[in-house]
């Protein structure tokens, strides 16, 4: 039984199937908002960090919202596997024992980011020669602006409404920001399907902005001051960007997407939409996505979620999530199978 799919636009297939599975062939990674998911290919993820991408001498652009950007900026460290440990440990350890609070809770994420960044991780990632970060975070407007629930249920309920007309609706309620180096040969320098505010990432502000970009609002509490941007309410980047769906046909390269589905939800409010799937954008992307036979696979036949805080004691979940993270290492052993055999072809699928 196979675990991994290999999903390839036409370009992106073309490309493979002259170059095969060659690392500098990529020159964009994406990972995706979606909670715990990730945790489900977890295995796949430290493969390419400590593996694929290792010793990179050419420039690779990363772009992550919410939890993706967590699980890049190990990457993007100097030990990557032992800082995606320490967010294994972190993000596995939230212990919420009643109903927490929003601000409780964003005290528990505060732990997650500082572990993940522990004493010198903040410097490593924005002074990475190679690797350069870019973290989604969107600035509330309007009714989204407002901290407490019910008018920002409002706002948000009125967000989800126009979006159901358009996508491009969004800019009207929330302001996508992408903290980064702001290298200039970045492709994501050039974002152009929702307004967006380009911002330096700096040692300074890294510890706001990877806590901004996980803040679900009702959720979490907002961040209100990041260096560098004007205050503001700034939540997690899913909220515009929750699996990506953007325009990078100028883009040099391929793009790899480790991704815990085979399909592409743009926006956060376009998870139950399903006319609205992005998938025109990627004809120079590799989508690495779980089979449902490995999902099966899983305890309780699915990847983790954040329905499992509420759902599980937190004894049970924790054990959940630590074998899902321990089954997902298949994946990333398949990864490196299809390299050794040289047989990516057989296993190519187009997207």
């Amino acid at each position: 039984m196979s675990a991994l799919r290999f999903l390839a636009g036409p370009t992106a297939f073309n490309t493979l199937a002259e170059q095969g599975l060659n690392p500098e062939c990529f020159t964009q990674l994406l990972a995706a908002s979606g909670g715990p998911k990730w945790l489900g290919i977890a295995g796949l993820d430290k493969y390419l960090f400590a593996e694929f991408f290792k010793d990179r001498q050419t420039p690779l652009y990363t772009l992550g919202a919410s939890s993706g950007a967590w699980r890049l900026a190990c990457l993007a460290q100097q030990d990557p596997l032992k800082a995606y440990g320490r967010l294994e440990d972190c993000y596995i350890g939230q212990r919420y024992d009643s109903r927490p609070t929003p601000r409780e809770v964003s005290t528990q994420v505060k732990g997650v980011v500082q572990g993940i960044l522990g004493a010198s991780g903040a410097g490593e990632i924005v002074g990475h020669p190679n690797i350069h970060s870019h973290l989604v975070v969107c600035r509330g407007k309007h009714l989204n602006r407002l901290t407490h629930k019910l008018p920002l249920a409002a706002g948000l309920a009125f967000t989800a409404a126009t979006n159901l007309v358009s996508r491009r609706s969004l800019a009207w309620h929330f302001e996508r920001v992408v903290f980064s180096q702001q290298v200039a040969a970045s492709p994501f320098l050039q974002l152009n399907d929702l307004p967006s505010q380009q911002a330096k990432l700096t040692a300074a502000n890294m510890n706001d902005v990877m806590l901004a970009t996980g803040s679900i609002p009702l959720l979490l509490a907002p961040v209100t001051k990041i260096e560098g941007v004007a205050y503001g309410q700034y939540y997690d980047g899913g909220i515009t960007d929750y699996h990506f769906d953007l325009p990078l046909s100028h883009a040099k390269g391929l793009t790899l997407y480790p991704h815990f589905y085979p399909t592409i939800s743009p926006g956060w409010f376009d998870k139950s939409l399903s006319w609205r799937q992005g998938r025109s954008h990627y004809h120079n992307a590799l989508v690495l996505a779980p089979t449902a036979e490995f999902v099966a696979s899983l305890p309780f036949g699915k990847i983790p979620d954040r329905e499992d805080f509420k759902q599980l004691d937190t004894a049970q979940r924790i054990k959940y999530w630590r074998a899902s993270v321990a089954l997902s290492e298949r994946l990333g052993e398949e990864f490196a199978e299809v390299i050794a055999k040289g047989n990516l072809m057989e296993r190519l699928e187009h997207f």
